[in-house]
């Protein structure tokens, strides 16, 4: 079983993204559950989305704990939220951000920064976001991209599978988002 982590804040298409993931991996004939969790429901707030990924029927029913990757897709997150607890030391962890993987410290505060069990990827989808015209400066809808770009570091899911799941949840500015999962595909891990 894989199990995914998303980070996310408010408005920013944690949730969406996790459904859509959910059901790409169904498209490939995977059993799958997405669902979320968050407190105050106001936009801006932090938000976490789960999804489980299995090739037989998932009986667990809780949230993810030990995730194989985690999806930050607001890096300011790392402040406030302990994005990379239960990471598995062979996981990835996906981070929208401009600043390369070495600026991300996680060994705490007052530490000697060390090289961490995980691997550390960053991409910045905002700028892929606002490239095809997905959302405003101040709120970038990033979760086509973050889907193309989870796709091509993970090796989950074909982005043809997220792109055949898009129109279900995003029904507007379609060709769009897909060109944006697209570009983010291409651009991860390079």
């Amino acid at each position: 079983m894989q199990e995914i982590r998303f980070h996310g804040r408010g408005g920013q298409g944690a949730v969406i993204a996790s459904k859509i993931l959910a059901k790409a991996l169904f498209f490939e004939d995977r059993y799958a559950q997405a669902f979320p969790t968050f407190g105050a429901e106001r936009r801006g707030a932090p938000v976490a989305a789960f999804v489980r990924a299995d090739d037989s029927f998932i009986n667990v029913r809780s949230r993810v704990i030990t995730p194989d990757f985690v999806v930050v897709m607001a890096a300011r997150l790392i402040e406030s939220v302990p994005v990379t607890d239960g990471l598995k030391s062979d996981g990835i962890i996906l981070i929208n951000s401009d600043l390369p993987a070495t600026e991300f410290n996680f060994t705490g505060e007052g530490q000697p920064q060390t090289e961490p069990p995980f691997q550390v990827i960053t991409i910045n989808l905002n700028r892929i976001a606002l490239e095809f015209g997905l959302g405003t400066e101040m709120m970038p809808l990033i979760n086509a991209p973050v889907l193309g770009a989870l796709a091509k570091v993970s090796g989950l899911v074909k982005p043809e599978s997220l792109v055949r799941a898009l129109p279900d949840f995003i029904p507007t500015r379609l060709a769009d988002n897909e060109k944006a999962l697209y570009a983010a595909y291409e651009k991860a891990g390079n």
